[in-house]
């Protein structure tokens, strides 16, 4: 099992529509953390989430979000919140 960290950002389009920034994979939920909040204060919407699964398989959990701010667009499948 492997679990993988990624921050997502968010942006408005001069027309007002959101746009997804650059996915960018971190090292582990504290680095995650760190870049979301960061990314926050210049994104319209930021989420951090982690998933586990078998990388071989193709076989993951559901995402855990471990952070969210501003806008971000729903995802199609329920994600539990990191408490």
């Amino acid at each position: 099992m492997l679990t993988y960290f990624v921050v997502q950002s968010f942006n408005l389009t001069p027309r007002g529509a959101v746009t997804a920034g650059r996915a960018v994979e971190v090292q582990d939920a504290e680095h995650a953390l760190r870049l979301a909040e960061k990314l926050a204060g210049c994104s319209a919407g930021v989420v951090a989430f982690s998933r586990t699964g078998d990388p071989s398989s193709g076989e993951f959990d559901d995402a855990v979000v471990l952070y969210a701010n501003g806008i971000v667009p729903l995802l199609e499948t329920e994600v539990s919140i990191a408490s």
